[in-house]
Parts: C-alpha cells; structure tokens; sequence
C-alpha cells in the first residue's frame, strides 16, 4: 500500500548524507542562514529564469521593473528603444544635477540620469522605430525568438502597428504579452498614467497625510511607491503565465491597469464603505487600529549641528509600539503618566480617536525635552518596541544591512563605482539569489549583439539602418 503522503516524521527523514549536510545540522540558525545566503557570493549560483529570453518595450519605471525583476533572475531581456533619444526616464535626474556618462555615443556628454537606477538592471539595451514597415521583420524576429513581451503604450497602439497580442500569438502560440498602463480597457481607456495619478486616483492618497485637526493634508509619496508595486504584480503574473505555459504549451495576455492596482493597497477602505458607509480617513503617523503604533516627534535632533536638514531637522523621528496592554501600561510609567493608563487600560478604548489625539500628545510632551536617540534609549530599555526613523545615510552606515548585503558597492562594466540596493533588497534566495550585472547600459549599446549575433543580419544592413535612425 502506498505510504500516506498526508503523514510525515522528522523521525523517518533519512538525514544527513555526508559529513558536511552533518555539520549544517548542528549549526546554529544564524551561521546557518549566513552560510546559505552568503552575500557576494551570488555569482556562483544557478539562475532561476535561465533560458527564458524577454522583450522590453517600456518607458519610465513601473513596466521596465517588471522585466527588470526577470533579468534580475536570469532571464535574457531585451530593451527596446527610441534610436538616439532612449527611455524618457533616462532624462530624469533628482533636480537635474546628477547624471551618469555616456547616454548613447553620438552624444558622448550627455547623461542617464539617476532616476532611470533599480528599473533596468543587467538587460541589452537596442534600439528600434518599429512603426517603420522596414523594422517588422526584426521585430517579429525577435517575437518568434522570445517567450514574451512587455509594452506600455496607449491601449490599442501595438495593435494599430500590427504587433499586438492577437497578431504576434498567431507566429508565437506560447507568447505571453503584457500590456501594463493607466486605466486599461473602459471608459477612461485614453487616460495615460504617472505613480502620482496612480496615488490620487485610486483614493490612496486620500487616507495619506496627517488630518486636517493637525493641520495637514493629504499627501503622494515622492518615491513613486505605486510604480515599484505595480512592476512587482506585474512580474508575478508574469511567472504564474510561465507556469500555465508548462502545463498547456499555450501563451496568454495580461492587461495591467496601474490606477486600478493601486486600490488594492487600501485594504479594508472600500469594505468600511460598503458595510458601514463609512468613509476611511487619514490619520498621519498614528495607526486606526492599534495604539500606541505610530511615530513622534522627539524635541531634539540626534545632529544638532549638522548642515543637512535631512540629518539636523528629521533625526528627531521615533516610531513606537506598544499596543498591547501590558506594553501601554510600562509606556505610560515610562513618561510618568500613570493617569493616562487608568483611562486606557483597554485596547479598545484608547485605539479610538479622541483617545489617541490625548496619548500622543503626551508622548510628544514627554519627549521634546529628549533627543531621538534618548527616546530611544529609554524605550529600549524598558522592553518597549521604539526605533528611529532614518534617512538614507543611515541605512547604508547600519550594520544590520551591510552584512545582509543588502546595500553594497557595484563596480559597474561601464559606469565604475556604484552604490546599489534595489537588486540585493528584494528578498533573499538560497539556491538561485538575485544578482547584479550592470545597472544599465547605454542606448543602443548592444544592437549589433541583438541584430547581428542573434537574428543574424550583416553588420553592413546595421550600419544602413542606424545611418538612417531607423536604429
């Protein structure tokens, strides 16, 4: 009779075979998680998507993360640009100023700006004005080629130029196509999208901020949050195509509407609305389920002498929890507010909202004579969850996340010398870790690879074609 595969005991495992997988079982979990990770030494491990060959016809951030999450992963992806002027975002740059060299070689002095990093690591960039009738046959080339396609353009557009889905899975019947924009198919299906519109539209913005009562109003995150999401669904569609590919052989299309994704990170706002008709609002730093959960003012900066605002003003930030109720009432004898704890010794009632605005208050009494550093301290101490909120220079200066390798220099092929986080902070794997190549490569840098090693046309044809600008 066949063994229940519903039944298993550590008892019955065979356990170490060899002398080496003995010592990994002895091994404490720490020295054991830092031995199968070990950061660097990605390199020498086996790539997941290994095989997998991709093609890019995206713009600014959150379609190129999509694909970049692949290639990432081992997959061959292939960027397709504008000839000479490239991605837009390439021209985008934290108030201009900071720009890498070169942006493509007729024009050695121009730059990729820094806003373009984290979107479109280790891919081949080449570049392609597909709406020419003498690019198709490379294009379709490269569909036949490939096991999938992601584009951004205006619904429709693709298809207009006859190389949308329903035209290129007839010469590739396992393609996978994505279309990834603003609102996709509907009524609004001309309305184009930035994370900004993302934000405000899908009613994400509306719960961001701090309340009016505190003088505030709503608010965007500057880091286009909603553009590094919606790559990051994407790229999960993507791999759940693959493995339906498996199974059927077949490929599939996926339609990607940014605005409509960003309601998902609303949680319960819409079932608030429809069982009690109640319209969530924003709350700034404090949380509307649990209190104490938020962030406070400290009165006293950790730099006070420090010529950056980011370092003088904002290292007086400290996040605290302590929402439970035996935590609440230690927080409470912490800050000498005995009284507080009498009112609120249950969750339920000082999680409302005119509780919370009479316990934050006080926190924030009891620390503005304090540092952020102090707030921390004595929070600590007591066995309270507190941490500082910290800027950019201070993640990288944390050790916690140098040794996790989670920010580390990249000496980049091309660009030299690199700080890199994005690659190396998205989760770690054992077996087939992420990796970093090159942050990106410069426009048109590898079309005589493309259109010359792989789709096999002479280097006489390349050279007509980027003498016309067609590449």
């Amino acid at each position: 009779m066949a063994k229940d595969p519903r039944v298993c005991r550590l008892e019955e495992l065979d356990g170490p075979k060899s002398k080496q997988e003995l010592d990994e079982m002895k091994m404490p979990y720490e020295d054991y998680c830092r031995a199968a990770f070990a950061p660097g030494g990605e390199f020498s491990r086996p790539l997941s998507l290994k095989g997998i060959r991709w093609l890019s016809t995206t713009m600014y951030i959150f379609t190129p993360h999509s694909v970049s999450n692949l290639a990432e992963l081992g997959a061959e992806v292939i960027k397709v640009e504008m000839p000479r002027m490239g991605d837009p975002m390439r021209h985008c740059a934290p108030f201009n100023e900071t720009y890498l060299y070169p942006l493509h070689d007729t024009r050695p002095m121009t730059g990729t700006g820094m806003g373009y990093l984290n979107a479109n690591p280790n891919e081949y960039h080449i570049t392609m004005d597909y709406h020419l009738d003498e690019m198709k046959e490379a294009f379709y080339r490269l569909v036949k080629m490939s096991d999938g396609l992601t584009e951004c353009y205006r619904p429709g557009t693709f298809d207009r130029w006859k190389q949308s889905y329903r035209y290129l899975i007839e010469m590739n019947p396992r393609f996978i196509y994505v279309w990834g924009g603003g609102f996709g198919y509907g009524p609004k299906v001309f309305g184009g999208s930035y994370d900004i519109l993302g934000q405000a539209h899908a009613g994400l913005a509306s719960v961001t901020g701090m309340h009016e009562f505190m003088g505030g109003h709503c608010t965007k995150h500057s880091n286009w949050c909603i553009d590094w999401y919606s790559g990051t669904q994407i790229t999960f569609g993507i791999l759940a195509a693959i493995h339906w590919r498996r199974k059927t052989g077949l490929g599939t299309m996926i339609e990607f509407s940014q605005v409509q994704a960003a309601t998902r990170c609303l949680g319960y706002a819409a079932p608030l609305y429809g069982r009690f008709g109640i319209v969530r609002q924003r709350w700034g730093n404090w949380d509307t389920q649990l209190c104490v959960h938020g962030i406070i003012l400290a009165g006293k900066s950790d730099y006070p002498d420090a010529i950056n605002p980011q370092d003088r003003l904002d290292a007086r930030y400290v996040m605290v929890s302590a929402f439970n109720d035996p935590d609440f009432k230690e927080l409470c004898e912490v800050i000498k507010k005995p009284d507080l704890y009498s009112r609120y010794q249950k969750h339920k009632d000082r999680v409302e909202g005119e509780a919370q605005v009479e316990i934050y208050a006080a926190l924030e009494e009891w620390a503005k004579d304090k540092s952020r550093g102090d707030v921390v301290r004595i929070l600590q101490g007591a066995g309270l969850l507190a941490e500082p909120v910290m800027n950019d220079r201070e993640v990288y200066e944390c050790e916690h996340y140098r040794l996790r390798g989670t920010i580390r220099w990249q000496d980049d092929p091309i660009f030299g010398d690199v700080l890199a986080m994005g690659s190396y902070g998205a989760g770690l794997m054992s077996k087939t870790p992420r990796r970093l190549y090159w942050i990106w490569r410069p426009v048109g840098a590898d079309n005589v690879k493309i259109y010359h090693e792989l789709l096999g046309y002479p280097t006489a044809k390349i050279e007509e074609w980027y003498s016309k600008a067609m590449i």
